[in-house]
This record gives structure tokens, C-alpha cells and sequence, in this order.
């Protein structure tokens, strides 16, 4: 793919000339569509030979705790069938894999691999070194690609370049060119994306974003600084323990922050990662297989409690109207208590039990936190 200069600075130099000079169509911001409202099939393209990276395996270098292969599988999660052309290995989600003939025979060869398994009319093509894609992304090709009927819809990055392997293409139009090109070049070996891309109408989606790829080390470094940028490295980390522990479900992180601040302000401190486990934990255990209904019900019962918990706490909710003399210990209470306050004794409770209650603690146990 065509370097280009990465979020947060770092520039990386550029491999080629843009592919194509063919009609292009208003571009579309991808924030409107979900890649599962169109059926489609992904091809995933995790080969090659990373010799800007000295030759690594670069769809396994992790940025954010995930590898980029698996960041990239995230985002065409909704894709029918996925297939990645390349020497199998251990992905987050299951796959369908495929090899090029001959193997190392390059991309055009290994999209015709991976187009063999596929059988929906539309598929993604994507490249396995895209840190930031994400679904919205997918799906605001597929839209384009709908909306436009051109034979494809390709990502453009900030310089105006084509990313032929950030797209959405018919699969009719992709087959047909390519068995053109093959017939004529008697094979595909060493033929460049852009022979193909230059006989397809195309229209462009511009995200500049999701147009960074990794093609240098500079790139990886700048990919990982922007992960733990305030602002992302929340949900970065929710993903990859997700992906970490195989758990696919969805669930309104901000009601578990909220939760985790009541627990905190109420209770004591260590409540509130304690309070969020047992929340999890319940949801897993419900009879409906624990989905974010689940885990919303348990957080309402566990934050009520919380708030009860506090409440008993407010000197200002004591009750008005108090005994004048202490019942004794068989009434059920302490000797020497009267109602409404407890015993004399020793303090059992430490100042960080008491965190002050003009704190934001929901922003404290945010990692991100200035």
C-alpha cells in the first residue's frame, strides 16, 4: 500500500504513484452505514514480504495489545465469509484461509486466491496493516459502492492517493477484469494492483484516519503513541481485553464507569473495581446467556445498592426522632449504642476509605485520566 504521513506526525516515504485517473464520486464520510446492513464477503490480504520492516511478520505486530491482522478482522466482523491469504496462524475470530500460486506471486495474484472463496456479490478488500479501520469505515464503502454503482468504492487518503486494498468492489466486475488480465499476461504473477484498478469505475470514500496503513517502524510507533492517547486508549484496551478473553459482547462502557464512580464515592475505593467484576460475573450467569440486557440489570441493581449504602452513611438521613435511652443487647443492638448512631469503638476505617465527595472518581479510574 501507499505510505502516507501517520496520525500524530511521523511521515513514511511513499512506495508508488496513485493507480488510477478515473472518474471519482462525491465522497462519502462512512458514518452513516453499518457494514452488516449489506451482505458481503471480505478478502484480507496478509502477505507479502514487510522489507521496510526488515522482513517481519507484520500482520502479527501488536498495536494497542492486538496484532494488526486482528484489528483488521474487527472491522469486517460482519463479512459472511472472511478469507486471508496467507500462511495460517492464530487470528481472534475464525477464518478461511488461502495461498497465492505460485506463493509470493504478488497482490493480484493472491486477491484472485482469495476472490475463490467467496461467493457474495459484493467483498472488501483489505489489507492486514490498518491499526485504525474500523466497521463504520467498511460500511460507509459498501454504502458508497451501493449508492454510486461503480465497480468499486476505495478508500482515499489525506494526499488524494487510492487505496486499492482499503475498499469495497462487485464481485462480478473484479472476476471478470481479472480472468481479462490473466488471459492476456498469461498468469497473474507480478501483475500490480493498479493494472486491475485502472479498467474498474471506482468512486471514493475519503477517511483519513483509516487510510493510515504500516509500512515502516516509524509507522508501528506512531500507530502505538496515538493508541494511548487521551481519548483512545479506553477504548483501545476494552477491545483488546475482549479479543484477549474471546468475549464479543457489547456493553454501555459508561454505565459501568458510573457504577464504578458510585462504588467508589459510596462504599470505599476498591469497591468499584470489585463491584464492576461481580456485575460481569452476574450477567454471565443470567438465564438468557448474560447479552447487555443482562449486564444493564445487573449495574441498576448493583448501583441502587450502592446508593442505599451511601445513604445509611448521611449523617443528614438519620431519623429525627431518637430513643432517650439505649435499648439493650438483646433489643438487637450494640451495648451502649442508641438508635441512629453506632456504638462507641475503635476506627476501623483508614482516610483513603473516604475519598471527598467533590472528587470525579469516575474520571480517576478512567487509565486515560489527565
Amino acid at each position: 500500500m501507499t505510505a502516507q504521513r501517520a496520525p500524530g506526525g511521523a511521515e513514511s516515504a511513499a512506495s508508488h504513484a496513485a493507480p488510477t485517473d478515473v472518474p471519482s464520486a462525491a465522497p462519502s464520510d462512512g458514518s452513516h452505514a453499518s457494514p452488516h446492513v449489506i451482505p458481503y464477503d471480505a478478502v484480507v490480504l496478509a502477505g507479502g514480504g514487510a522489507r521496510r520492516l526488515g522482513g517481519v511478520d507484520k500482520p502479527g505486530l501488536r498495536v494497542g495489545g492486538r496484532a494488526l491482522l486482528d484489528r483488521v478482522l474487527g472491522a469486517c466482523s460482519g463479512a459472511g465469509t472472511t478469507v486471508v491469504v496467507a500462511a495460517p496462524r492464530s487470528t481472534a475470530r475464525p477464518v478461511v484461509w488461502a495461498r497465492e500460486e505460485p506463493v509470493g506471486a504478488g497482490p493480484l495474484a493472491a486477491l484472485d486466491a482469495g476472490l475463490r472463496c467467496t461467493g457474495a456479490e459484493q467483498v472488501v478488500v483489505l489489507s492486514a496493516d490498518l491499526p485504525f479501520l474500523e466497521e463504520r469505515t467498511v460500511g460507509g464503502l459498501l454504502t458508497a459502492l451501493r449508492e454510486s454503482g461503480a465497480d468499486g468504492a476505495v478508500l482515499r487518503d489525506p494526499g488524494g492517493r487510492d487505496q486499492p486494498l482499503v475498499a469495497a468492489y462487485r464481485s462480478a466486475s473484479l472476476k471478470r477484469e481479472i480472468a481479462e488480465l490473466a488471459a492476456g499476461h498469461d498468469g497473474l504473477t507480478g501483475l500490480p494492483l493498479r493494472s486491475l484498478t485502472a479498467r474498474l469505475e471506482l468512486t471514493r470514500v475519503t477517511d483519513a484516519v483509516a487510510s493510515f496503513d504500516c509500512d515502516t517502524w516509524d509507522d508501528i510507533t506512531a500507530a502505538r503513541a496515538r493508541i494511548r492517547e487521551h481519548g483512545h486508549v479506553l477504548d483501545e484496551w476494552i477491545t483488546a481485553v475482549k479479543d484477549e478473553l474471546g468475549i464479543e459482547l457489547d456493553v454501555d462502557t459508561g454505565l459501568l464507569l458510573d457504577l464504578a464512580r458510585d462504588a467508589a464515592h459510596g462504599v470505599a475505593r476498591p469497591a468499584a473495581p470489585l463491584t464492576t467484576f461481580l456485575v460481569g460475573y452476574a450477567a454471565a450467569r443470567a438465564s438468557e446467556g448474560g447479552g447487555p440486557e443482562a449486564v444493564a440489570a445487573a449495574v441498576r441493581k448493583a448501583a441502587a445498592l450502592a446508593t442505599r449504602w451511601a445513604e445509611e452513611g448521611d449523617p443528614d438521613s438519620a431519623p429525627d426522632s431518637k430513643p432517650d435511652s439505649a435499648p439493650d443487647a438483646g433489643a438487637g443492638g450494640a451495648p451502649g449504642a442508641v438508635a441512629g448512631k453506632p456504638a462507641a469503638g475503635p476506627d476501623l476505617t483508614s482516610p483513603g476509605d473516604h475519598p471527598d465527595p467533590g472528587q470525579d472518581a469516575r474520571a480517576d479510574m478512567r487509565p486515560d485520566a489527565g
